[in-house]
């Protein structure tokens, strides 16, 4: 018999805290695995397993679920926060670009890195790990990424590697429709979240459209409560809108 499980990936993020924090509190009887690098905050929650694990490393990803099959864990809830916009990446400094002329390789395959490839890391892990009755994967993407409504340009690799991202959920989603039947995938804007991901970006954010974490966890998991695989794959905003891919 296998144990059902939520798996919070990036669990050290602002968003990524706040679904570990909700996911134990709302579903005690769920043992909650927070997979991160590193974990500088932590819950007191008794069914919260703090797991530091490089979420980007393929091996190390495969390792850790294969050990979770022999346990026969299965995973109810998978929610995946990796994503970077700016910052520091191996040493290299990120700013979204505002013209082609920014655009740089390097730049490029950081974006592709985080934003891209290690969501599709953990679709390949998971596809024979999520419960047999209804389950779920949502990736944070944002509607940038969505390609026929991008009217202002710019932000070229953000905007790539999250349409690339888009692409990978959506292509995963016919192969989960034959192998994990019950299995919702879900692409999920969360909106401008108080994060160090939108901080430099926050004054141009209208008044009562910064998001507190909290918020966008709880709208998150309220917007799973009633996704339908019928309706795969899922590309929605935090008002539960579709966004057009």
């Amino acid at each position: 018999m296998s144990t059902e499980a939520h798996l919070v990936i990036g669990a050290n993020g602002a968003i990524g805290r706040a679904l570990v924090k909700e996911l134990a509190i709302n579903a005690p009887e769920y043992r909650v695995y927070a997979v991160a690098r590193q974990h500088t905050h932590k819950t007191s929650a008794e069914n919260v397993r703090y797991i530091t694990l490089d979420t980007a490393n393929e091996d190390a990803v495969a390792s850790w679920v294969s050990e979770q099959r022999k346990e026969k864990v299965r995973f109810k809830t998978v929610v995946c926060t990796a994503g970077i916009l700016h910052g520091e990446y191996e040493q290299r400094a990120l700013q979204p670009e505002k013209k082609i002329e920014d655009v740089s390789s390097a730049n490029l395959m950081a974006y592709f890195a985080v934003n891209t490839v290690v969501p599709a890391l953990w679709l390949k892990a998971l596809i024979t790990m999520m419960a047999p009755q209804q389950g779920s994967i949502t990736c944070l993407s944002a509607r940038v990424g969505s390609i026929e409504d991008n009217q202002l340009g710019g932000w070229y690799g953000y905007r790539a590697s999250k349409a690339a991202l888009n692409m990978i959920i959506k292509t995963a989603a016919v192969e989960y429709r034959r192998r994990s039947k019950q299995t919702v995938l879900v692409s999920y804007h969360p909106g401008t979240v108080d994060s160090a991901l939108s901080e430099p970006f926050q004054k141009n954010v209208p008044q009562g459209k910064l998001f507190t974490a909290p918020f966008t966890a709880s709208q998150l998991l309220r917007y799973l409560n009633g996704a339908a695989v019928a309706d795969n794959p899922h590309y929605v905003d935090w008002k539960h809108q579709p966004i057009a891919w």
